[in-house]
């Protein structure tokens, strides 16, 4: 019997490694899939293609199935998060110029203290102008979360969305002054001389879903079959890419047929969470810089989509309970169990957890009786309780 062709939709970023490494390695054949990969430029496009039917799945924001639901961004195509993809991944880097002065008030680029970084940002005294990826992203609300904790919006402020493979070339041309991207577009600011990196996002949040396996709403109800050998498949190239071994072996991969126009020792840094942040060298080790298993990574938790809801929410002007229920519906727990059952898969005994709450790993109750969650906390140590968003 012939393998079953799905077509996948990806933006060339490492965290699209999963779908990659599941067509070139293997895991989709075994699952009986033939998996053709189609690269977009932008996330907008990305998201349109999904809507239209162009692609059968894609790798895709965390919040943009969420925003979706909720009524924002003009789309009238419902869709829903089946897997995540990855936590973190993305870095925050500033031009030259401004790190120069940054430098010279005293900062040092100790690049893991989101505190000490955002106000020396903030104690430049312009008007920043910060590129995101897409209105609908992890990086706004995490940068705007970073923002508003640290006090009153600075004056002047714009938050601009430029897609990633422009970012670099936005920043070294004036356009912004600093920027939260994807890697490996940060380290390419850094491997241009555009700019130096100021934070990893994983110190704002240390588990932020960045990006899902987004589907058509209905899809995945529509063909069970399907999206159980997809979803398998991932998980098990997912699975690969956790092992440190295989970071070598996926960095050459990405560099050949994932389309980030880098180098596979560009790529290796940031699998290895060993970059460098600015053009004298200097390195910087971030732990779980990008996380694609470890600690139920895969696992789509609602209480996560109800704070992107409750954060998209408060910056639209929206009824925060309305749109919590509308995100949790997106985040599709109860199918990522129904399919990786019996795959060995961390299947955690609640859909639900006290978002923030862990500084060190903690055992969570599961399906296999072994789940270690990892550290997920925020910079300011709030925690968000989904059961309780408003308090």
């Amino acid at each position: 019997m012939s393998p079953s062709r799905l077509t996948l939709g990806y933006v060339p970023l490492v965290d699209a490694a999963p779908l990659l490494v599941a067509q070139t390695l293997g895991f989709a054949r075994e699952e009986g899939l033939d998996l053709t990969l189609t690269p977009a430029p932008s996330w907008s496009t990305l998201r349109d293609m999904l809507g239209s039917g162009q692609v059968d799945a894609a790798q895709m924001l965390a919040p943009v199935p969420i925003a979706t639901a909720m009524g924002l961004g003009g789309v009238a195509t419902p869709l829903e998060a089946l897997m995540v993809l990855n936590l973190n991944g993305n870095t925050i880097g500033v031009s030259a110029g401004l790190a120069a002065r940054m430098r010279a008030a005293g900062h040092g680029f100790g690049f893991d203290d989101a505190r000490v970084a955002g106000l020396a940002l903030l104690a430049t005294g312009q008007g920043l102008r910060i590129g995101v990826p897409f209105a609908f992203s992890m990086h706004r609300e995490l940068i705007q979360y970073w923002l508003d904790a640290l006090g009153p919006p600075p004056e002047g402020l714009q938050i601009h969305t430029i897609p990633p493979p422009r970012m670099a070339e936005a920043l070294a041309a004036g356009e912004i002054d600093a920027f939260c991207v994807g890697e490996p577009r940060g380290s390419v600011a850094v491997e241009t001389g555009a700019g130096e990196l100021l934070l990893p996002a994983s110190a704002i949040w240390a588990a932020a879903p960045e990006k899902v396996l987004a589907a058509r709403a209905g899809w995945a109800e529509a063909e069970p079959d399907l999206a159980g050998r997809l979803l398998r498949a991932i998980w098990r190239a997912a699975r690969w890419l956790g092992q440190p071994a295989n970071h070598s072996i996926a960095a050459d991969l990405l560099a050949a047929h994932g389309g980030l126009a880098v180098g596979s020792d560009v790529i290796e840094r940031v699998l290895t969470g060993r970059l460098l942040i600015s053009a004298v060298g200097e390195e910087r080790l971030v732990p779980r810089l990008i996380e694609f298993h470890a600690g139920a990574a895969n696992f789509p938790w609602r209480s996560q989509a109800a704070w992107i809801g409750s954060r998209l929410a408060l910056r639209h002007g929206l009824e925060p309970v309305a749109a919590i229920a509308a995100a949790r519906s997106v985040f599709r727990s109860d199918l990522y169990r129904l399919h990786l059952h019996g795959t060995g898969a961390d299947l955690p005994g609640a859909s639900d957890k006290l978002e923030g709450s862990l500084s060190v790993p903690t055992a969570a109750p599961s399906a296999e009786g072994r789940l270690i969650l990892s550290p997920d906390r925020f910079f300011d140590a709030r925690i968000f309780d989904p059961a309780a968003p408003l308090r």
